[in-house]
């Protein structure tokens, strides 16, 4: 069926809509970024940024075997992604990365680190999903998830960005723009650092054998 000039336009309005969603929640995400007291080291060719201002702490979410405390692991090195299943790219970058890594560390580091992955689209995203997904990585990596309410107090905590963007052309249909920093928090629960986006397995290898020593 042939769509009318008006049909047409009121298309092209909406998709203009959509488009600037994501340009505006993208440069929101920016700001935050940009003006948060950071201070940033580096190491080789990436920048390893570190938190002041977010002061993390700890938290209780539902994992698919009940729930799991940041405090369960105190004794551990924990690396902490926020993100959803869903996501197309930045989430498989982040955590494939990290599996390279897991998986060239020796056993004893094994058991001396711990890869948490919360979700912030908990629509969707059930403990089960949430398994599925993390055992794709095969480095023992635990997908959690909570109430929007409790997911959006731990966010403020750790200094993470995230919205729903929703699409005009599919009403079931939506994205979470997120930030993408990698949480370092050494053995007694406390936030030490956060890692950009596309950190390489070498770079969060030096890392942990810096928090392993």
């Amino acid at each position: 069926m042939f769509q009318t000039k008006t049909q047409l336009t009121l298309k092209a309005i909406m998709n203009n809509k959509f488009t600037f969603g994501i340009i505006f929640i993208g440069a929101l995400i920016g700001l935050v970024m940009v003006f948060a007291p950071l201070q940033t080291t580096h190491l080789g060719n990436a920048q390893l940024i570190t938190a002041e201002k977010p002061k993390g702490g700890d938290f209780t979410l539902t994992a698919v075997d009940g729930e799991h405390s940041l405090s369960d692991y105190k004794g551990k090195l924990v690396l902490l992604y926020f993100g959803y299943t869903f996501c197309p790219d930045i989430c498989p970058t982040n955590l494939g990365n990290l599996s390279v890594a897991y998986r060239n560390l020796s056993a004893e580091q094994k058991d001396k680190l711990q890869i948490l992955f919360v979700s912030v689209d908990p629509e969707r995203d059930t403990p089960q999903r949430l398994k599925q997904y993390a055992d794709y990585f095969e480095a023992s990596i635990v997908g959690l998830t909570g109430t929007p309410q409790t997911l959006m107090e731990i966010a403020r905590r750790y200094g993470v960005v995230y919205a729903r963007v929703d699409d005009p052309n599919n009403g079931t249909n939506y994205a979470v723009d997120h930030s993408a920093f990698t949480y370092v928090v050494d053995q007694n629960g406390l936030l030490q650092q956060q890692l950009p986006h596309a950190t390489t397995p070498e770079q969060f290898i030096k890392i942990i054998n810096q928090y392993l020593r």
